[in-house]
């Protein structure tokens, strides 16, 4: 099947069908109906000519042409298992291009760093995930570019004053937005800072805003159609699906992907093949397994609400009429996705008491696998984040992480049902 059978069908096609073979001819492979792993290094050119060719459209000398594939030479920088995987990734958030990374934090320090300078400015999203976290305000930082932190809730108007007082709305270079947030299920009005980077931008500055999709993308968040220039994964998570890859990925305009591409060949961030593979055989079971995750986090958030030890919680799903949040929700969001933070009554030594107890759920950290896992984000994931910070968005010693896997709900909530109950009778701590 030629690449324009391939967009053609694209265009009527959902990508829940296309996940199976997109972008892949099997008369390339021997008849194979999965793509193979292309486990090598390097890539043979038919003629002295080829090669050169190949390498001006991946140094960006020459324009590739949009009807041949790109051509193959070096595993850092192209790989038919990775380039296969890059075209079905574009499906569900309606992507022009992608490109995969060996990590999430690999995608987001490759991406931003294609577009910031020493003197610049980055708005950000708070909370954010503790790795994000610590490149921007304490590796950027050092080569002097400045980070700029967004409260949830923060109208356009207090967040362009923020801009204007930091003295460098002329080095604005890019919005960074992680909704909903980690750990605290905060929502960010995703239009709204799109709506606001535009109008810091120039002919020579274009401020892009990359969201990071992790929590709900790509089936409940699509924030390329809301407006955004591009889409960041930690692929290890809900794409991976099984919690046994590291990846990520970025998706969105195709002129911004090829900077990015560009910086990935440099930093040699790129993902290898048994990578990519990895992520296809996920992808074919993403819709069916995000759909089941979200519909049993419905049914353990709406218990955990109920029950007498936990005081609070955070999930999407149970926004009530009248609460700002739900405005946002309503607008961004396809459907509540199946991360729950809550609270126990107490704090620190509750929150261990529960953790410990758990049996079916696993405590560790990560999220997105077919199996639930909890964790104390205080301590663990983003114990690097500004202490004073974690206590002003609420993420404090009484917290709990859940992911919620495709376990049965019933189960779930027997496990949990018990660690809680070692709470029953128990004071308060202070």
């Amino acid at each position: 099947m030629s690449k324009h059978d391939y967009q053609s069908l694209r265009s009527k096609m959902k990508p829940e069908s296309l996940a199976m073979s997109y972008g892949y001819n099997p008369a390339f492979s021997e008849g194979a109906v999965k793509c193979p792993i292309y486990q090598t290094s390097t890539f043979v050119f038919r003629t002295a000519e080829e090669g050169k060719e190949f390498f001006e459209v991946a140094l960006g000398k020459r324009q590739p042409d949009p009807d041949r594939e790109a051509g193959l030479i070096y595993s850092r920088i192209n790989n038919p298992d990775i380039e296969i995987l890059e075209d079905r990734l574009t499906l569900w958030d309606e992507a022009d291009d992608a490109a995969v990374f060996e990590s999430g934090m690999a995608a987001i320090s490759t991406a931003v760093l294609a577009f910031v300078s020493p003197g610049d400015l980055i708005l950000h999203s708070d909370p954010l995930y503790g790795g994000t976290d610590y490149l921007f305000k304490s590796i950027l930082a050092r080569f002097g570019v400045q980070s700029l932190g967004v409260l949830p809730g923060e109208s356009r108007e207090a967040i362009r004053q923020k801009i204007l007082l930091s003295g460098r709305q002329d080095r604005l270079a890019a919005v960074f937005v992680e909704t909903p947030a980690n750990p605290t299920n905060h929502l960010i009005d995703i239009q709204m800072l799109v709506s606001l980077a535009a109008e810091f931008r120039t002919p020579e500055r274009s401020v892009p805003v990359l969201v990071d999709n992790t929590f709900l993308g790509p089936l409940f968040q699509r924030p390329l159609v809301l407006g955004a220039d591009l889409v960041i994964y930690s692929a290890t998570k809900y794409l991976g699906g099984h919690s046994d890859v590291i990846a990520g990925a970025c998706l969105g305009r195709g002129a911004l992907i090829q900077e990015i591409k560009k910086m990935r060949t440099y930093l040699g961030t790129g993902a290898g093949p048994w990578t990519g593979w990895l992520l296809m055989r996920s992808l074919e079971t993403l819709s069916l397994r995000m759909s089941r995750q979200a519909e049993t986090a419905k049914i353990i958030a709406a218990r955990l609400a109920q029950h007498p030890k936990v005081a609070k919680v955070y999930y999407p799903g149970l926004y009530q009429d009248g609460d700002p949040q739900i405005e946002i929700y309503r607008r961004q969001c396809l459907g509540p996705g199946a991360m729950i933070s809550f609270d126990v009554m107490g704090g620190e030594a509750e929150a261990f008491r529960v953790l410990n107890r758990l049996k079916l759920i696993k405590l560790a950290v990560s999220l997105g696998g077919t199996e639930s896992l909890a964790e104390h984000p205080k301590t663990m994931t983003h114990a690097g984040v500004d202490e004073e910070l974690k206590r002003s968005l609420g993420i404090s010693d009484q917290m709990i992480r859940l992911s919620v896997g495709v376990e049965d709900p019933d189960d779930l909530w027997m496990d949990l049902g018990d660690a809680l109950g070692l709470l029953e009778g128990s004071e308060p701590s202070v």
